[in-house]
């Protein structure tokens, strides 16, 4: 950054442009130092220095950061801070903005296990088709684990919940410090070749990087791989992860998760048990209070012959008693309603004497009427005679009249038709003629 030599500027601003060159040219970067002077504020962010044996640099690490770190900080620690460079403006103080740390050498493990897992997955030890699927109902089960550690007794207290019936083999061994990869390989290896249980639990509780560095070994991961159990890996926390989880059959969150894990099908069927149980029991109470009600009601109706023949004489008798009180009211009931169809029925009964007479006069009636209308209909027709009479040609030939015709039968209306020399015939009252046209006359 260029400025004018000659140019006057304020503190602020001077330590603003510092602190931009500062994180412009150092970005986020390890740093690796002794913790000294260490200082927790009330807000939670905690300030520290990071030193070496020539120089120290001021550390603040905010709250939400340093709440994220695993372990207690405290002076003396070496550790690796990934850090910004910076400067605080307002008391113009270098120092370094820490995101994260871990402890000193963390880096080196952490290459060492990208290393062999990279490594391994090329071989395929991680493949998932040669890992092999946990025995539906496991017998026994193996447990490799620490004799001291709380993660056995995890581990034992699921399977006594779960599945109390099985038997449990422990491969003691240790799971931390110098020598224990070897030692786990060992207990894998004792466990495969001895072939006294189903699967095989390797469990661990929680911890650092370090403390579950052991299950990072290739030695274990060579024996898990090789091993001719299902391996079960139930190693730290949730979000731990070791070689040994990619390599093993199957991998749970937790110790405990592996022994639910190896049990879940005894669990379940367990669980079925006590439900069909549950079912068979309320159908069996169910069954028997509805014998009792059916014996309840049997008893009800199963009486003494002599006591049910007592039961039906009172019955009977009392039949006949109301049928004694009922019967004469009945039969006056009955006689009642007789009585009175029989005057309905009386009073329906046709007169036939005053019906006979009006007969008789509407038949001198219509008689009367029909003689009538038929002089009426024989005038009519002579009249009607009259009229045919007098339009029949016939009687207009016999008053002198005559028809001519022509050739084709056709009346002759027109003299104009005619022609001279041509043809008729002509019809009188008795008797036709046959002329011919001596001469039209059209007037």
């Amino acid at each position: 950054m260029s400025t004018d030599a000659n140019a006057v500027i304020p503190v602020s601003e001077l330590n603003r442009r510092v602190r931009s060159a500062l994180e412009g040219e150092f970005p986020l970067q390890w740093i690796a130092g002794e913790i000294s002077n260490l200082t927790r504020a009330a807000s939670g962010h905690v300030y520290f220095s990071l030193k070496d044996e020539s120089a120290q640099a001021r550390c603040v690490m905010f709250r939400s950061r340093a709440q994220a770190i695993p372990w207690r900080l405290e002076n003396g620690q070496q550790v690796e801070a990934r850090a910004l460079v910076t400067l605080y403006e307002p008391r113009g103080d270098f120092q370094l903005g820490v995101e994260s740390l871990r402890r000193a050498g963390l880096g080196r493990l952490f290459e060492a296990f990208a290393r062999l897992k990279e490594r391994l997955e090329a071989e395929g030890m991680f493949a998932g088709d040669r890992k092999r699927p946990l025995p539906t109902f496991p017998r026994t089960i193996g447990v490799i684990a620490s004799t001291q550690a709380a993660a056995l007794r995890d581990v034992l207290a699921a399977l006594r919940r779960r599945a109390p019936h099985l038997g449990v083999v422990l491969y003691p061994s240790l799971v931390q410090g110098e020598g224990a990869g070897e030692r786990i390989a060992d207990a894998i290896a004792v466990a495969g070749a001895r072939m006294e249980c189903d699967v095989l639990l390797v469990v661990r509780g929680g911890g650092s990087i370090e403390d579950l560095w052991a299950f990072n070994e290739e030695c274990v991961a060579r024996a898990i791989a090789t091993s001719p159990l299902p391996v079960v890996s139930g190693i730290g926390h949730e979000t731990d992860h070791t070689i040994a989880d990619f390599v093993a059959d199957m991998r749970a969150a937790t110790p405990t998760a592996a022994a639910e894990l190896a049990t879940q099908h005894w669990f379940a069927a367990r669980q079925h048990l006590v439900e069909q149980e549950s079912s068979l029991l309320r159908s069996c109470r169910r069954t028997l209070d509805q014998a009792q009600y059916a014996i309840d009601q049997l008893a009800w109706h199963l009486v003494h012959p002599s006591t049910r023949l007592e039961q039906l004489r009172t019955a009977l008798d009392l039949l006949a008693s109301r049928m004694k009180s009922t019967l004469p009211e009945m039969l006056r009931h009955t006689q009642s309603r007789l009585n009175q169809a029989t005057l309905a029925l009386g009073r329906a009964a046709p007169r036939t004497a005053a019906a006979s007479g009006r007969i008789k006069l509407l038949a001198q009636r219509l008689l009367a009427s029909a003689q009538q209308r038929h002089a009426e209909r024989l005038g009519h027709v002579y009249q009607l005679e009259k009229s045919l009479q007098h339009l029949n040609p016939a009687h207009t030939l016999a008053r002198g009249y005559a028809v001519a015709r022509d050739s084709n039968g056709a009346v002759i209306l027109d003299a104009k038709t005619l022609s001279r020399g041509q043809a008729v015939t002509v019809q009188f009252a008795h008797g036709t003629i046959d002329a011919s046209i001596l001469a039209v006359r059209p007037g």
